[in-house]
C-alpha cells in the first residue's frame, strides 16, 4: 500500500494519504500530535472531518492525544472515483485503509452522524483498529425519516441528482453550516452515500453496536428528541448521554459539553 506524507517536520504530522479500492484513489486525513491511542474523528454525510472536530481535538481535555481527521472518499481532501460504490462498508474500508498507513490500532473512534455508521462497520469489520466508540447521533438502522437528510437526497435518482437539479436544489434547502461542507463534496459521491445509508447494512447498525463488548457511548443532542431503542442500546452496555442545548451538530451547539462527553471514561493514555 503506497502512503505519502507532506508537511512533517519537528514531529508534527500534517496532510497524510493511503490509497483505497483498486485504481489508486487516495483517501486523506490530517493529523494533531499526541500520545496514544490516537483518536480518529469521522464527519457526516456532506461534511468534513477537520471543519467538525479539529476545535474539540484541541480542547484541553483531549489535546494530549494523537488525533486523526480522516475526510471519507467523495468529500474533504480525499480522491472521489467514479467507480466506488460509497457504501457503508467500502467508506470503512477506506478508513481502515488510512488507519493501517498511519500505524493506527485500538484506536478511539468519534463519529458523527454517518461518520458514526461507518464506524461501527469499522469496528464490526476491523477489530483490531478500534478500542472504543463515541457516536454522536449515528445512523444505526435502514430508511430513516423522509425529514432526514440523507432520505432527501436519495430520493432522487443519481442521474436526477448529479446531472437535474438535485444537488443544487439539496444545496439551496440546506442550511448555510451543512451547505458549507456539502458544496465540497462530489455529487456522485454524495448521493451513493446516501443511498448506502438508507440502504444501511445487514446485521443493522444496530445490531452490530449492540454485540459489541468494546466501551460504546452514544451522544443524543437534548433538542433531537428521544433516542429510538435507548432501552435496548443500554441493556447491550451502551453508554447513551444527553449534551444539554445542543442539536444533531452538538460539537457546534455545545462544544465544552461535547467535549466533555467525548473525555469522559476514555481509555487512558498508553
Amino acid at each position: 500500500m503506497v502512503m505519502i506524507q507532506y508537511g512533517i517536520a519537528g514531529g508534527e504530522k500534517g496532510m497524510r494519504q493511503a490509497e483505497f479500492g483498486s485504481t489508486g484513489a487516495c483517501v486523506r486525513w490530517t493529523e494533531a500530535s499526541g500520545g496514544g491511542p490516537a483518536r480518529v474523528y469521522l464527519h457526516g454525510l456532506g461534511s468534513a472531518s477537520a471543519v467538525y472536530h479539529a476545535h474539540i481535538a484541541a480542547a484541553a481535555a483531549l489535546s494530549d492525544r494523537r488525533s486523526l481527521f480522516v475526510d471519507l472518499p467523495g468529500h474533504g481532501i480525499s480522491d472521489r472515483p467514479l467507480d466506488f460504490g460509497y457504501t457503508l462498508e467500502e467508506h470503512a474500508d477506506a478508513v481502515a485503509a488510512a488507519l493501517y498507513s498511519a500505524g493506527v490500532k485500538g484506536a478511539e473512534v468519534v463519529g458523527h452522524s454517518m461518520g458514526g455508521a461507518v464506524a461501527v462497520v469499522l469496528a464490526a469489520r476491523r477489530p483490531e483498529l478500534v478500542s472504543r466508540l463515541v457516536l454522536a447521533e449515528a445512523n444505526l438502522d435502514p430508511d430513516p425519516p423522509r425529514t432526514a437528510g440523507s432520505s432527501g437526497i436519495a430520493s432522487y435518482t443519481e442521474e436526477g441528482f448529479v446531472h437535474g437539479g438535485g444537488f443544487t436544489d439539496t444545496l439551496q434547502r440546506v442550511g448555510p453550516l451543512w451547505r458549507a461542507t456539502m458544496r465540497l463534496a462530489d455529487p456522485t459521491a454524495l448521493h451513493r452515500s446516501a443511498i448506502g445509508l438508507v440502504r444501511g447494512t445487514r446485521p443493522t447498525m444496530r445490531r452490530m453496536l449492540q454485540e459489541m463488548t468494546i466501551p460504546r457511548t452514544y451522544l443524543m443532542g437534548e433538542l433531537s428528541g428521544e433516542l429510538p431503542g435507548r432501552e435496548e442500546l443500554e441493556a447491550s452496555g451502551v453508554t447513551v448521554e444527553t449534551v444539554p442545548g445542543a442539536g444533531h451538530n452538538m460539537m457546534f451547539d455545545n462544544p465544552a459539553a461535547f467535549v466533555e462527553a467525548v473525555a469522559a471514561r476514555s481509555l487512558l493514555p498508553s
